[in-house]
């Protein structure tokens, strides 16, 4: 009782394909806003000093590297100025060599020897390489425009970046000429609180517009999405009611109207099936009646009637009981074959002599014309119970069928490893149109005809299924006025040597 009413709460709460698809799109749409506010404004600073910081060492490599030009002075001008940068080149005693500026910094202007020489040594003792944040300078009254050793450094990571005047970037190389030599490059940071408080008023805006785009995209979508699924689902309702004049609506996306294309076919199945299970329960009920009626009687007859107990009615009975038990063996074989609980007990039978010896027992029943004709014996890999049920079945049913000659011809014919049997009548025939279902269980091609009143319709239905269990192809060709013709192939073997 705790577990229903567990399972009964859990459905009761559960939120329809509608509410999950329109909070799954309002998630997405806030998941978004909040991406954009902590990339745009609060890891700003950060993305902008880490590109300045990356464009000044790309820019000391592209300068090294054009020193190998003879027009190198030319084009490190055209650096400077496309990067907006200062550039130096000096030597390890503070010699310049090259000085390019094009920002208005302390950093390079009036740079004595000395400190450009300190420049040199720390670089050097730094590993080769060091990047400094230069402070925004302030001059004092009476100060002297030349800044000093302990003004220029200030390393990296001292400061949060606000408020900086450039970075300076320092790499030693060895030039052309094989001489030891250091890079500067002073690039400009610009102060972007201002760019901050811009991408505030517009994300703002920004995001009262998602909200409510967003929130308005997705109760369309989610009714457009949901609303297939729904009439759908009321209509498999309806279905599980045992209604199959439901139609299920084929609209909204592709997959959503193959799948209520899909439930319209399976619709009609159940239909058929509905109907052949309505059809089996009056044959089956005629069926039975019919032999018990018989029995009843001629027990009673035989009861009460003196000199009624003669062999003629007991045989009457018998045959009866034959029926009553051939009836009860057919829904007991369909039912075992579909359930898929019957193995296969596959032997080496010699196919041809099974086929003779059935035929030679049919060959009693009087009125009857049965014809064998086969070449060689051939052997198979089959449940020799379960073939012989195939061939039993197949014959019963030309029996039922075949024409006023009461003739029926079994066949026997060996083709590119296939041996095929047919067995044929003389019968009105099965029209086109029904050749299709007449495997079907319980099918019947014209319930007026005659084998209404000799079985269920499930004789053709097992030699399917057994076929279908042996791997083998099966068919039936037919003549209106001229009678049918039902075959099954088998792959051939070998015969195992005795030994």
């Amino acid at each position: 009782m705790k577990l229903d009413s567990l399972k009964i709460n859990r459905e009761k709460y559960r939120l329809g394909i509608r509410s999950n698809i329109f909070l799954g799109f309002a998630a997405f749409a806030v998941i978004i806003l909040v991406l954009l506010w902590v990339f745009q404004i609060s890891m700003l600073n950060t993305f902008y000093r880490y590109t300045k910081e990356v464009e000044v060492k790309n820019t000391a490599d592209e300068i090294i590297y054009t020193l190998r030009s003879e027009d190198y002075f030319d084009q490190i001008k055209e650096i400077a100025r496309n990067k907006s940068s200062d550039i130096l080149i000096c030597n390890e005693y503070g010699i310049v060599e090259v000085l390019v500026t094009n920002v208005k910094s302390e950093v390079f202007d009036m740079l004595s020897p000395n400190a450009a020489a300190l420049m040199y040594s720390q670089t050097a003792r730094s590993g080769g390489s060091q990047l400094v944040e230069i402070p925004k300078q302030k001059k004092q009254k009476n100060e002297s425009t030349n800044p000093s050793e302990g003004q220029i450094y200030q390393q990296h990571g001292n400061d949060n970046g606000n408020g900086n005047e450039s970075l300076l970037y320092c790499k030693c190389f060895v030039n052309p000429a094989g001489e030891s030599r250091m890079v500067a490059v002073n690039s400009k940071m610009k102060p972007v609180d201002a760019t901050v408080s811009t991408l505030k008023i517009q994300l703002i805006c920004l995001s009262f517009v998602m909200i409510i785009l967003s929130f308005g995209h997705a109760i369309i979508l989610s009714r457009k999405i949901s609303r297939p699924i729904e009439s759908i689902n009321e209509s498999a309702k309806e279905l599980a009611q045992g209604n199959y004049s439901t139609e299920f609506e084929m609209s909204g996306s592709k997959e959503t109207a193959e799948l209520a294309g899909t439930l319209n076919i399976a619709r009609d199945e159940l239909s058929k099936v509905d109907d052949l299970r309505r059809e089996l329960i009056a044959n089956v009920s005629h069926d039975l009646r019919t032999p018990l009626t018989m029995i009843k009687g001629y027990s009673e007859v035989m009861r009460d009637i003196p000199g009624e107990n003669t062999p003629e009615n007991v045989q009457v009975i018998i045959d009866e009981t034959e029926r009553l038990s051939s009836l009860v063996n057919d829904l007991l074989d369909i039912s075992k074959l579909e359930s898929g609980n019957i193995e296969l007990e596959k032997i080496t039978m010699n196919l041809t002599q099974i086929t003779e010896s059935i035929m030679m027992r049919f060959e009693k029943l009087a009125d009857y014309q049965f014809n064998f004709y086969h070449g060689k014996d051939v052997w198979v890999d089959a449940d020799e119970l379960k073939i012989t049920q195939v061939i039993y079945n197949l014959i019963n049913n030309a029996i039922t069928y075949t024409g006023e000659d009461k003739r029926i011809d079994v066949v026997q014919t060996v083709e590119n490893g296939k041996v095929k049997i047919s067995v044929s009548d003389t019968g009105e025939g099965i029209p086109q149109d029904k050749l299709v279902n007449i495997w079907e269980r319980y099918y019947k091609v014209d319930k007026a005809h005659k084998r209404a009143q000799r079985g269920t319709g499930l004789g053709l239905s097992i030699v399917k299924k057994i076929l279908d269990l042996h791997g083998g192809s099966y068919g039936v060709v037919s003549t209106i006025g001229k009678g049918s013709t039902f075959w099954f192939e088998l792959e051939v073997v070998e015969p195992k040597k005795e030994i």
